[in-house]
């Protein structure tokens, strides 16, 4: 919640909240650099603009890969139902933490893990935020380039013809992270970014727009391929999970959220992740539905990709994820290296005053090691399936095993009151 030091900007949070707030909330508490949320409570979060912020911290760039995910399952029955039985889950770890939160008395998603599950466990949770937002980093760069190479062949005049150099999708991806990327990652602070938001909001709606218009109203150049109706075995269903957990995982972001909520209670988290994931269910099922009848087995893993390049509404919604994922890539890159920074810290055994001399010098470093790698194994990783198979794996780990932990370990402190709820609860934990 606090990239903004400007606690109006919290109090008055609408549907344009930005989902690069979230940005903060991974940042390990050995680096503080704003006050806590304690500090903050006075103004609050209602329910709606929790809601507001939960839905713009899940959707994004994820919902490019849904039509794809939904042809790995088998088709559209497969899909959704996939989607229905993994909501359940989705909404229960959201409760599970807001709940964990408030026993542990902790408001980010690592110290929680830190606090109820033990250092060790703490320290794996922190590793794997910062592979999750260095894989999704990755995964921004491919993005770029798949737009990129759709909006230069529709300007390039004869589609048969060689590209220039300067046209080919190694450089520029390159100049368009080195013009934009890079600077916006250096900075300290990102406050900056909360307007990118409103971008960010709209494009997604847009794509999804695109995507269903499009299937109601088909152009005749599209190629659709054979569609399914049911999936070859149940173990490929299972196949989608990655991608459907890579677009919805929201919970690291989450539980600031709930801390910095009027109402800090179970009950009212519990409404907001709920609707909040409903509205994101229908945001992705209309993408994935619309997109997988629209091309069928034939669609690419990313959906604008199997549109003519030569479509200005298309076109139009690859401009809206360029920009989204432009300004989305600081933000990630900020809360990995806000991890790495904890992790560094807490390694060497030092307390951040003394490090503050060496901040800016450290920061500049890790900023352009992150760069160039992230920037380097997307140039040779061009397929975003593999990354999102990684990613979204991860992503599984935040969604299920850690939350579960989280509640075994909350309930089997509770020494005073062991009663059937109690072992229920336990039960619930481990088969997490």
């Amino acid at each position: 919640m606090a990239i903004n030091t400007d606690v109006e900007d919290w109090g008055r949070l609408n549907s344009s909240t930005d989902s690069g707030e979230r940005a903060r909330l991974l940042q390990s508490p050995s680096v503080d650099s704003v006050p806590h949320i304690e500090t903050e409570r006075s103004t609050g979060v209602s329910s709606i603009a929790a809601v507001f912020i939960v839905v713009n911290a899940a959707l994004g760039a994820g919902l490019l890969n849904f039509p794809a995910a939904f042809s790995m399952a088998g088709g559209v029955t497969a899909g959704v139902m996939l989607q229905m039985f993994m909501l359940i889950f989705i909404i229960s770890g959201l409760v599970i933490l807001g709940y964990c939160s408030q026993v542990s008395n902790e408001s980010t998603y690592q110290e929680v893990v830190r606090v109820t599950c033990g250092k060790v466990t703490g320290i794996l949770c922190e590793v794997a935020i910062a592979i999750y937002t260095f894989g999704t980093c990755i995964a921004f760069f491919i993005v770029i380039g798949d737009q990129l190479d759709r909006l230069i062949q529709a300007t390039n005049g004869d589609p048969d013809s060689p590209l220039a150099w300067y046209k080919g999708r190694k450089f520029t991806i390159s100049v368009t992270a080195a013009l934009f990327i890079l600077p916006l990652s250096i900075p300290k602070e990102i406050g900056f970014q909360k307007y990118a938001s409103a971008i960010s909001v709209i494009g997604t709606w847009y794509v999804t727009i695109v995507v269903i218009v499009k299937y109601i109203w088909p152009d005749k150049n599209d190629m659709s391929g054979y569609i399914p109706v049911s999936s070859a075995s149940w173990t490929a269903v299972f196949n989608a999970m990655p991608t459907i957990c890579f677009g919805f995982q929201c919970h690291v972001s989450c539980v600031p959220v709930f801390n910095s909520m009027t109402k800090k209670e179970i009950k009212p988290w519990g409404l907001v992740v709920t609707l909040s994931m409903v509205i994101c269910l229908f945001v992705y099922t209309g993408t994935g539905v619309c997109g997988f009848l629209t091309f069928g087995s034939s669609v690419q893993q990313d959906v604008l990709m199997s549109y003519p390049p030569n479509d200005i509404a298309v076109a139009v919604a690859r401009t809206f994820i360029i920009i989204c994922v432009v300004t989305s890539y600081p933000i990630l890159h900020f809360c990995g290296r806000a991890v790495i920074e904890g992790l560094w810290l807490r390694f060497r055994g030092e307390q951040v005053e003394v490090c503050v001399r060496r901040e800016q010098r450290r920061r500049i470093l890790q900023t352009l090691v992150w760069f160039i790698v992230t920037l380097v194994l997307a140039l040779f990783i061009p397929d975003i399936g593999r990354v999102i198979s990684l990613i979204g794996g991860l992503a599984a780990c935040f969604i299920f095993v850690f939350p579960g932990l989280c509640l075994m370990q909350a309930k089997l402190s509770e020494t005073d009151n062991r009663s059937t709820s109690w072992h229920g609860m336990i039960i619930l934990g481990g088969s997490w």
